[in-house]
């Protein structure tokens, strides 16, 4: 198993792998396998590809994720604006579920608000606002709403586990309550534990996962 330092060199190497992210302003720090990412970035995008390379490292457990985002005075942008092209990217996007979602921007932070179906449509409205320029930050509260609450979500999420390669589904438990999913279990990296999570964020119907799943490389 790594040792926090091992993990800490590792991550640093990892943020100045991408070579999208300019990493000179962020400090790592790691206890008990947990990341702590601090300092500023010039991007909410920066932001977020941080995040995502540091849960890319085997030992990692857990990112807090205190990176604030201080854009240049040339990126800065009125909230309106901001507020179309959200709403514009999104209807690109989603042209037909974007109807339902509502864009609100206050001092560069984007809050996305409404319902949809399914959690690919919650996800692409955020994916879709997250690169604007001027946006400080993004808050996903759209909430889930399917028609159709499908039978057998468990054995679904199961049969996709089985066909995931990034997956062990034998070390998965899904429990299910309605439209609810509960995971449980062990995975080797912090990765496999959210390639799980989408898995059954995919399956038709679920309108919440709790993901309980440990990471125990």
């Amino acid at each position: 198993m790594k040792s926090d330092k091992e993990i800490e060199r590792d991550v640093k190497e990892e943020l100045e792998w991408n070579p999208d992210l300019d990493a000179t302003d962020i400090a790592v720090s790691v206890k008990q396998g947990v990341v702590t990412l601090a300092g500023f970035v010039k991007s909410y995008t920066d932001k977020y590809e941080a995040e995502a390379a540091a849960k890319r490292v085997a030992g990692v457990v857990g990112v807090a994720n205190d990176i604030e985002v201080r854009l240049p005075s040339v990126d800065e942008r009125p909230d309106p604006d901001i507020a179309r092209n959200a709403v514009a990217a999104i209807k690109s996007q989603l042209p037909i579920s974007s109807e339902h979602i509502k864009v609100i921007v206050k001092h560069g932070w984007v809050t996305l608000e409404g319902q949809v179906e399914w959690q690919y449509q919650k996800n692409t409205a955020e994916t879709a606002v997250r690169r604007i320029k001027g946006v400080k930050g993004v808050s996903n509260m759209i909430t889930l709403k399917p028609r159709i609450v499908p039978s057998e979500i468990r054995r679904k999420i199961q049969e996709a586990f089985k066909r995931n390669a990034e997956v062990d589904a034998n070390r998965i438990d899904v429990e299910t309550d309605g439209s609810e999913v509960v995971l449980k279990g062990t995975v080797r990296s912090w990765i496999e534990r959210e390639e799980a999570e989408r898995v059954a964020w995919s399956a038709p119907g679920v309108t919440k996962v709790e993901d309980r799943i440990v990471v125990a490389p």
